[in-house]
């Protein structure tokens, strides 16, 4: 039995029982282990806009990878095919580290710049992202990670001096809210304050319409990131139904500006999406 480390969660892990909570890390042979290594389920060419990227590496293309598993669990997750799937519950295509990287040296023609570790939330596969993004920078390409970043830094500590830029979740600014979602608040907040040391780092905050779209919360939300770098990208994302918030209407455009503009009081670079 072993307690595991990567996440707040710390979920205990039985000797050739099942996995904890994010549906990836198990125990075998008394090693805490990553069964989604290598185990893709989504391989697509992206617009690096798509992940969302505003600042770098602008108007390129990215090989956007996703496995299975999240240690998070939103109710208005839009891809809970793969991030509430586990082990043989979703297809899979195996790809080894090296593989990967030679199918994105193949598509530079393609203005590929690399791979960016998405869909799911990709730390859970922490190893498999550490691999793959050591012979990217080899290779000179970039690797991008798309995350919730509720993970504790010690525990990805080595991630940060090989990761060239981080989309990062932050999907409110209050404790409630985040319990709710099944993270921690204030490991995120830390983990964004270590990506910024190394990396290019955009943040996202979907507006859930009702629960973290008040003014006063965007204005805390907004100083703080400004604290940290005035210059750091927010992107604002509109919600839409997904999952077990079918009946939540979208977000309302008009309300969406609004907290746009008070972002925009402390933060240079403010983004709308699926608008």
């Amino acid at each position: 039995m072993i307690r595991c480390s990567f996440c707040p969660h710390h979920c205990v892990l039985k000797e050739g029982g099942p996995p904890g909570r994010c549906r990836a890390r198990a125990c075998r042979q008394g090693r805490m282990v990553p069964l989604n290594y290598g185990q893709l389920t989504s391989l697509v060419l992206d617009p690096i806009s798509k992940k969302p990227l505003a600042c770098f590496h602008p108007g390129s293309r990215v090989l956007s990878v996703g496995g299975f598993g999240c240690n998070m669990d939103c109710y208005f997750c839009q891809n809970d095919s793969i991030s509430c799937a586990g082990e043989g519950e979703v297809p899979v295509r195996s790809m080894s580290p090296r593989a990967l990287c030679e199918l994105a040296l193949s598509l530079r023609d393609e203005d590929n710049i690399g791979v960016a570790f998405t869909y799911n939330e990709p730390l859970i596969g922490y190893e498999y992202v550490r691999d793959c993004a050591r012979l990217l920078k080899e290779a000179g390409l970039c690797a991008v990670v798309v995350t919730n970043g509720c993970f504790c830094q010690e525990a990805v500590e080595p991630l940060f001096s090989l990761i060239d830029a981080w989309n990062i979740d932050l999907k409110g600014f209050t404790e409630g809210w985040y319990r709710r979602l099944g993270g921690d608040l204030e490991t995120v907040k830390g983990f964004i304050m270590r990506a910024v040391q190394t990396a290019h780092v955009e943040l996202t905050t979907l507006v859930v319409p009702g629960e973290n779209d008040s003014e006063q919360e965007m204005d805390s939300l907004a100083r703080w990131i400004a604290a940290l770098d005035p210059g750091m990208p927010l992107h604002l994302s509109r919600f839409f139904p997904r999952r077990n918030a079918l009946d939540k209407p979208p977000t309302d455009r008009a309300h969406l500006l609004r907290l746009r503009e008070i972002a925009q009081r402390h933060l240079q670079r403010v983004y709308l999406g699926n608008v």
